[in-house]
């Protein structure tokens, strides 16, 4: 078995996700590049042997030589389905500063993480689709590229969030190559939230449960509750959305974003659809619109605290976020890369480069399809 030590440049680094996986695998850091202040204040925070260093990646040069792996998560609110999903958005052109550093430290791998919705968007400088692009550039400087879309939670991740990820091999790939397998069934939110519900004194960063919570939409009843009665989590805000505001423990949750208010309620619960009068209420948007809008009466309600969110995302309780408001932390914990999904991408990058070093084939792991872009 090779135990060699590989390093790793990380761009885009947001609050940490795709690097706390690389680091559970034994990889080094050899800088982490994060513009948003926040964010490398997290990043300082948790990890002070970390090289941190706050800076536009358009104006970021390496300095760095004989890189193992270049990983980075460039940002997707152009091809979201969150966003404008506009082709002539800047930050569409951001991946091609990972593709400019490296092609200046030529890493034998480079893995780049961003929303599927980036398959169906046209790149308008050249017409193609910016898989095609991205994939175009990187086999130009001599990689082997592979691409697919994956549903964390068949990953380790207790939500049905999917992600698109490329991974570019310098040279050939080892005979065998596959990207990495998905698990058999899904992974639910009992073990990632159950305990956090139920027993409001979890002594844990970020986490300081206030029920009470009020709404000129939903109607908390403030009513006292049974220590025994089980807190199931809620959807508290699009109430407009077809799924059930109550979600079970027993099934992944719907992909956590920087928008969408999740919570917990107790003891009376009951939610239904009603038809929204258009006429009195605030915020009328289309006042011909029909659509019937979830509402949930509860004894108890509370919001979910950021400890929380980040449990759905993987982090682990010892990891803090660092911001200036609850809108700060909210929006680092929900444009994370899940830490379970990503622990599993660096496992599949350092079989590449064990494979690499030993000259052994990559160790087959299941019947799964990979996409490679030729």
């Amino acid at each position: 078995m090779n135990f060699k030590k590989y390093n790793v440049l990380s761009l885009f680094s947001g609050a940490g996700g795709l690097d706390l996986g690389f680091e559970q695998h034994g990889f080094t850091h050899l800088e982490c590049v994060e513009i948003d202040e926040n964010c490398v204040k997290t990043l300082k925070h948790n990890r002070p042997a970390w090289n941190v260093v706050q800076r536009d990646v358009t104006i970021y040069q390496p300095r760095h030589n004989n890189v193992d792996v270049l990983i980075g998560g460039p940002p997707c609110q152009g091809f979201s389905l969150g966003g404008n999903r506009n082709p002539n958005d800047p930050r569409n052109r951001l991946f091609l500063e990972m593709m400019r550093i490296a092609r200046q430290t030529l890493p034998r791998v480079v893995v780049i993480e961003n929303v599927l919705n980036l398959r169906t968007m046209i790149a308008p400088w050249s017409g193609k689709n910016f898989v095609d692009e991205i994939s175009a550039q990187f086999k130009s400087l001599g990689y082997s590229v592979f691409f697919d879309v994956f549903r964390v939670c068949y990953f380790g991740v207790p939500q049905t969030r999917r992600r698109f990820i490329f991974i570019a091999i310098r040279g050939a790939a080892p005979k065998n190559y596959q990207l990495p397998v998905p698990d058999i069934n899904p992974t639910t939110i009992k073990d990632a939230l159950f305990d956090l519900g139920q027993n409001d004194n979890h002594k844990i960063p970020n986490h300081d449960p206030q029920w009470g919570f009020r709404s000129q939409v939903h109607t908390n009843l403030n009513k006292c509750v049974s220590p025994n009665d089980i807190a199931v989590p809620i959807r508290i805000s699009r109430t407009g959305s077809d799924g059930h505001p109550i979600r079970s423990f027993d099934e992944p949750f719907p992909a956590i974003d920087t928008a969408t208010v999740w919570g917990w309620a107790k003891g009376h619960l009951h939610a239904e659809r009603v038809v929204k009068d258009r006429t009195i209420e605030k915020h009328v948007r289309n006042p011909d619109a029909t659509t019937k809008l979830w509402r949930i009466t509860a004894d108890q309600m509370r919001t979910f605290t950021h400890r929380e969110y980040a449990r759905l995302q993987t982090f682990p309780d010892n990891w803090e976020f660092i911001g200036d408001n609850k809108r700060d932390c909210h929006k680092q914990i929900g444009n994370a890369v899940p830490v379970k999904f990503s622990e599993r991408i660096a496992e599949n990058v350092k079989a590449i480069l064990d494979c690499q070093e030993t000259g052994k084939e990559f160790e087959h792991q299941g019947n799964f399809q990979l996409t490679m872009a030729l």
